[in-house]
């Protein structure tokens, strides 16, 4: 993989996205068969159909593609199950190098391993590992701005992984804000910081304000941002889970006609993809189905 010239980062998710990490449906589920023996075990709400999850995934990748977005697969591992399609988990992405998660969910521990090798055998440097008891999930980790990190504490973030992954930053960042998660439906559901708060731009947010934490919250506006609302009932549908491939340009699973309404009224371009199989059977939205390498300054 080569590495270009131009000013980048990784420590944002909203600047022009240029490289990201995903892993095909065909690859993570495998089959049919693999399908209907995993589901269940890892708390999906139902077999994806693995024909249409492969072709949705697909369209997800062309529609990258129409972005100019380069695009890097993973190989699925030994000991990976369905849920390694979401690959931001398993790794976060900083100026200094990846640093591989410890993963809360007992079924992804293998995740971490098999991306490092693929990192490496790629020359993409390894800032470091979450290890011990520390546990750290990449959906929990959104970027403030390039020098501001929010992380989730919850069931799949512990307080030691969110101090490890303080100490591996070091002077790299200026704040990294702990953000308490609610019990919401408890340690055996997919809860992130990312499931109730998106960044669209610097000063922009797209928010489940229900679930979101008061400090947190008010965070946000006394840093300037305008928060855009996602109604109740889109929030089952995953509305929360936007994708910022650009400042004011995101991809959004179809289906959430009103949060669509609110973040064109807030100047927002959106595009949607179609999600059923891929996204809302697994729980996973845009941002867990990618793991951004590269954004342009």
């Amino acid at each position: 993989m080569t590495h270009p010239t131009y000013q980048s980062t990784t420590q944002s998710d909203v600047a022009p996205l240029h490289r990201v990490v995903l892993m095909s449906a065909a690859d993570a589920f495998s089959s049919q068969g693999e399908i209907d023996r995993q589901w269940q075990g890892l708390n999906f709400t139902g077999p994806p159909d693995f024909e249409l999850a492969v072709h949705e995934h697909e369209q997800l990748v062309e529609t990258l593609h129409g972005f100019g977005i380069e695009t890097v697969l993973l190989r699925h591992a030994d000991g990976g199950t369905l849920d390694a399609i979401y690959v931001r988990d398993a790794s976060v992405a900083t100026d200094r190098g990846i640093v591989l998660c410890s993963m809360g969910k007992e079924a992804r521990r293998a995740e971490p391993a098999a991306q490092e090798a693929q990192f490496r055998a790629w020359g993409i440097p390894i800032l470091g590992e979450i290890d011990g008891e520390g546990r750290l999930e990449g959906g929990d980790v959104a970027w403030i701005d390039e020098r501001t990190v929010a992380v989730g504490r919850g069931y799949r973030t512990n307080d030691e992984g969110i101090r490890q992954f303080r100490a591996l930053l070091g002077d790299a960042v200026d704040d990294l804000i702990v953000v308490p998660l609610p019990h919401w439906r408890g340690p055996g559901d997919v809860f992130h910081l990312m499931s109730i708060f998106s960044p669209i731009d610097r000063d922009l947010a797209l928010v489940y304000s229900p679930l979101m934490p008061v400090p947190f919250r008010a965070e946000l506006l006394e840093r300037g941002f305008e928060l855009v609302e996602v109604p109740d009932e889109e929030f089952e549908t995953m509305a929360t889970n936007a994708l910022a491939v650009a400042p004011r340009r995101c991809l959004l699973i179809e289906g959430n006609p009103r949060t669509r309404a609110r973040l064109e009224e807030a100047g927002v371009e959106v595009t949607e993809y179609r999600g059923r199989e891929i996204s809302l059977k697994g729980g996973g939205g845009p941002t867990c189905l990618t793991r951004p390498l590269q954004r342009l300054l």
